[in-house]
């Protein structure tokens, strides 16, 4: 295996800080570009020191201090970025998952960098939120710049899967939208998917390629994941239907309203948004029939979401949600 020298965006995220372990792991020289100004909780930075990264503070939205800061005129074999827009709001969507990255890539150009890593999403598929929109415009900008890609596009992430663990501990029912039925996923974990994604730098058969990734086993339902919560607590399910259609009238009534309060005009977007995951299943989309499908979809790792459920049950393992919160 070659030892490589990497740059990580998106380092002091969940999935940033394990994909920078797995980098270290394999012998990868890995420095971290962090946000220049302190952020209110240090231990992501501490973290990735403790791993073995480098860190170094850099703005990049700012091209001087991506070139300054960051690359500094030193020599990086690839760049692996995990970087994403907190919310997906609009605004946040173009400034970071599209314009922060096409400053990375041409700084990573200048640099000399060969082989850049992209940490996308499935749901890119079937685009109908503006975040989807700019993924797909850095993607196509990173296809046409001429370096080596790998752009991977993971399923459900487990902390996305994990906000109604508390409420049924608690011994409230599960919420569903519709019957629970509507969608299907198969979900990875933070440590699967950063293994996939170290891989991608000396694993030639993911060069030049878009990557969908979820982790093992069948793909599972919203009300299976409520009947495991439950059969982990040895009580009987209980189960709260939410109308899909209530989403799409808060979204109308949001979108609407944002157009004499621009304020509401994110959270109009952030209703879309979670009306898009009540309908839209996070596996592989045939383009042929419009339909998803579960065995096309790739499987990688070892770690269930239902053995993750068990471990955050067992006070073993927590679930930092951040902005992947949807209950």
């Amino acid at each position: 295996m070659a030892h490589l020298r990497v740059c990580v965006l998106g380092a002091t995220g969940t999935i940033g800080r394990a994909t920078v372990s797995a980098l270290v792991q394999r012998g990868h020289e890995v420095v971290a570009f962090v946000r220049e100004r302190s952020p209110v909780d240090p231990s992501p930075v501490w973290a990735l020191e403790a791993a073995g990264a480098s860190t170094r503070r850099v703005e990049v939205s700012d091209p001087a201090s991506l070139a300054r800061d960051g690359f500094a005129g030193e020599r990086f074999d690839a760049v692996v970025s995990c970087m994403a827009s907190r919310t997906g709001a609009p605004v946040d969507a173009w400034a970071i998952d599209h314009r922060a990255h096409l400053l990375a890539l041409e700084a990573a150009r200048r640099a000399g960098v060969g082989h850049f890593v992209l940490l996308s999403a499935i749901c890119v598929q079937k685009p109908r939120l503006a975040f989807q929109h700019a993924k797909l415009a850095f993607e196509a900008a990173l296809i046409g710049s001429g370096l080596r890609y790998s752009i991977v596009r993971p399923t459900a992430f487990f902390k996305s899967l994990s906000g109604q663990i508390e409420r049924v501990r608690e011994g409230r029912p599960f919420l569903l939208f519709g019957d629970g039925t509507l969608t299907a996923c198969k979900p990875i974990s933070d440590d699967d998917l950063a293994e996939y994604i170290a891989d991608c730098l000396n694993d030639a058969t993911r060069w030049n390629r878009i990557l969908p990734i979820g982790g093992p086993g069948d793909a599972i339902t919203p009300r299976q994941q409520g009947e495991a919560l439950f059969a982990l607590l040895e009580r009987p399910a209980k189960f709260r239907s939410v109308p899909v259609a209530l989403l799409g009238l808060v979204a109308a009534a949001l979108g609407a309203a944002g157009r004499i309060v621009p304020s509401l005009a994110d959270k109009a977007e952030l209703a879309r948004i979670g009306r898009y995951y009540a309908t839209e299943s996070m596996l592989v989309l045939d383009p042929r029939t419009g339909r998803y499908d579960a065995d096309a979809t790739p499987s990688s790792g070892s770690e269930t979401l239902f053995a993750h459920y068990r471990s955050v049950l067992d006070g073993r393992a927590t679930s930092e949600r951040g902005d992947h919160a949807v209950f």
